[in-house]
């Protein structure tokens, strides 16, 4: 049975309630916003890797940088079952046209966002050219949601549309990884990140089902999640974190080596199901348990990410807009109609292939990673500000998708 206002409001409502703050905030007294954004907690820390090792710790690299690796965990949690597990969603070919169609999905909106930016000259191109990978986001919970107000609950095209969101995000994060370095690249601290993840996935959980094999009161298992907890994972994160810090790939990835290691069920019911919160596997337990800390989180990062002057409004929003809603629909079309009919792959019971524009509208809605690649693409000024308003405005696509689904005839199929 899926939730999806309580994913929602879970998840999401405290984001936007701080995106909205931080748009009136920002073109009231912007001033002050910058100031808010900037606030300095620690004047000079210990990080590494920065000209002598010490910087400044502000409110928005403790968000950006630290606390929103947990949101990319939980992401990756996601997306590792989907991979892994027997059932899981991107697994076997009912997740082949999905993928294919992600494929387009990511490569329609570079297309068009490099496209038009070249059209409109050199200058422009040089200026916004490292912001490809704004428009290639999806924003999970609220294209899902919004799939589900066009298709109907009982639709085979909003399990679809999941499939592609969450391809997508995992797309996304291999994207940041690779292209958008937070500085000098030192590729070898990647190896005490793997380190740590090795470690700890023998010593916490490979070593005590070893010793307990054959045993099923399994007292070496038992005494570690009882004694142990998350601790060592824990420890584990905040090594691999310091790693990808030191390595120059951006720190908000920095958990996911540590996701896989731990242990967890075989089984997942989705990440909108309300069944989710009856596993006890250690690792559904750390995502229950970081629910709240990461609402907060995603509040904060919302304010202090969101806050851009109506004036800020030129060439780079209009450039992410286009590449989402131009690209994505015609990439995930494209692609999908590839997949289904050329290579034989077929579309689900149920769904026709004009519903593939339809899927590719909804999956416009770009928002979170949309935002956070924007911070992370341009330093920050006039066309980071530009870039983070397409993102915003990328909630547009819900009126498109709505209109999109009435003229292409789409019948809604309820639970």
């Amino acid at each position: 049975m899926y939730r999806v206002w309580n994913f929602l409001t879970n998840y999401s409502l405290l984001l936007v309630i701080g995106a909205i703050i931080a748009l009136i905030w920002a073109n009231v007294d912007h001033a002050s916003y910058e100031h808010f954004v900037e606030f300095v907690i620690v004047d000079d820390f210990f990080i590494g890797h920065l000209h002598d090792g010490h910087r400044t710790l502000t409110l928005h690299y403790l968000v950006n940088d630290v606390l929103m690796a947990f949101f990319f965990a939980i992401a990756a949690k996601e997306v590792w079952e989907a991979i892994i597990l027997e059932n899981g969603s991107l697994r076997g070919k009912k997740a082949a046209t999905p993928l294919v169609a992600t494929v387009g999905g990511m490569l329609g909106p570079i297309a068009v966002y490099l496209g038009l930016a070249a059209f409109l000259g050199s200058d422009i191109y040089d200026a916004v050219a490292r912001g490809w990978a704004i428009p290639t986001a999806t924003d999970i919970a609220f294209s899902y949601l919004v799939g589900r107000l066009v298709f109907g609950a009982g639709h085979p095209a909003v399990r679809f549309l999941l499939l592609l969101a969450i391809a997508d995000d995992a797309g996304g994060l291999i994207i940041l990884a690779i292209f958008y370095p937070s500085g000098e690249l030192a590729p070898e601290w990647l190896l005490v990140s793997l380190a740590a993840a090795v470690a700890v996935f023998i010593l916490a959980n490979w070593l005590p089902r070893y010793l307990d094999r054959g045993n099923q009161l399994r007292p070496n298992s038992t005494w570690v999640r009882n004694k142990l907890s998350f601790w060592p994972y824990l420890i584990a994160a905040c090594v691999s974190w310091y790693a990808f810090q030191e390595s120059g790939i951006h720190p908000a990835l920095g958990l996911l080596p540590i996701v896989p290691t731990i242990p967890h069920a075989d089984r997942a019911f989705g990440i909108f199901s309300e069944a989710e919160v009856y596993l006890t596997d250690l690792l559904n337990h750390i995502e229950h348990s970081l629910k709240h800390p990461v609402e907060i989180v995603l509040f904060f990062f919302g304010l202090l990410n969101a806050g851009v002057a109506f004036s800020a409004i030129s060439e780079p929003t209009w450039l992410v807009l286009a590449g989402l809603l131009i690209g994505k629909p015609l990439g995930i079309m494209l692609f999908g109609a590839l997949a289904a009919h050329v290579l034989k792959l077929g579309l689900p019971a149920g769904m026709r292939t004009i519903d593939l524009f339809v899927i590719g509208c909804v999956a416009a809605i770009g928002f979170t990673v949309a935002l956070f690649v924007a911070s992370v693409a341009f330093p920050a000024g006039a066309v980071q500000d530009a870039a983070k308003m397409g993102a915003l405005f990328s909630f547009g696509a819900a009126i498109v998708s709505i209109i999109a689904g009435r003229v292409t005839g789409v019948k809604k199929v309820e639970d």
